[in-house]
């Protein structure tokens, strides 16, 4: 069953990528009082979250943080280093949060997993994004068709005014 809004995010554990390296972060701890933009991504490095999804909250990051928000994190289910060398490469690094779902629970947890094993890559999250406040989901955007349009930042934006 999909997440819904008005609903709490279920607590799982995470890794961040950090200058220092991966770091252990729980759902609780990340979210708890702070509003934060999640849009999640079926894998870091691949064609559309490369050239489409991600460069779109990197653009428009100063405006999305000037409508109250505490963070932007992108989330996929990817180890720790992998999310890390897509900060790096992607120039996000320190601009917004690279959080792995390594083992993909957090995604089952809020039904988003995808079974992507016909194209190799096996369970991924789905696409989508979401407004995040003090752990509750205020906006859930979910992608039905490929591409990206209902979890790009320009929705966000609409809907943070």
């Amino acid at each position: 069953m999909t997440i819904s809004v008005g609903e709490k995010l279920p607590e799982a554990k995470l890794k961040i990528a950090t200058a220092d390296g991966p770091q252990d972060v729980s759902t609780g701890s990340y979210f708890d009082g702070r509003r934060i933009v999640l849009f999640g991504v079926p894998g870091a490095f691949t064609a559309t979250c490369s050239n489409t999804h991600l460069p779109g909250y990197l653009e428009n990051r100063e405006a999305i943080l000037g409508k109250g928000v505490d963070a932007i994190a992108v989330i996929a289910v990817n180890d720790p280093f992998v999310m890390g060398a897509w900060a790096r490469a992607t120039g996000g690094e320190g601009r917004i949060d690279y959080l792995s779902d390594g083992n993909g629970d957090f995604a089952r947890a809020i039904g988003l997993d995808a079974d992507m094993s016909r194209n190799g890559m096996g369970v991924r999250i789905r696409r989508f994004s979401m407004i995040v406040d003090n752990g509750v989901v205020r906006t859930l955007n979910v992608e039905e068709k490929p591409g990206v349009e209902a979890s790009g930042a320009a929705r966000i934006l609409e809907q943070l005014s």
